[in-house]
């Protein structure tokens, strides 16, 4: 992992996620915005998934379990394509929120798994 991309990715998600969280509780149904934002997160997960993938090639070993980071990211990059789903099957002000308390949950476990890629001692 890239630790400047951790902290991006996480930063991407919390704004979308609150965006996306405001404009629900503001009754706003999903729209082009909520849902771009949310599969901007889903991109940069797909892109973390790569870099995860090239990283231990290059050296850049987890400190902490690699089973538990790769469940983490499987877990994350399933998320926003299920809000994503649901926020398009069902278009209500709820799904707007729902795509924002996906984006949330993902930028809490991003910053998991930079802690178990980077801090914990094997």
């Amino acid at each position: 992992m890239i630790e400047w991309f951790v902290n991006a990715l996480a930063g991407v998600a919390v704004v979308a996620g609150l965006l996306c969280l405001v404009l629900g509780l503001a009754g706003r149904k999903p729209n082009d915005y909520t849902l771009g934002a949310t599969l901007l997160v889903e991109i940069l997960l797909v892109v973390q998934l790569v870099i995860s993938l090239v990283a231990p090639a290059t050296g850049n070993l987890p400190t902490g379990s690699g089973l538990e980071f790769w469940v983490y990211l499987l877990s994350a990059a399933l998320i926003p394509p299920a809000a994503i789903f649901w926020a398009l099957i069902d278009r209500n002000r709820w799904s707007t929120a729902i795509l924002g308390v996906a984006c949330l949950a993902v930028a809490v476990m991003v910053i998991r798994m930079g802690q178990i890629w980077f801090v914990q001692v094997a």
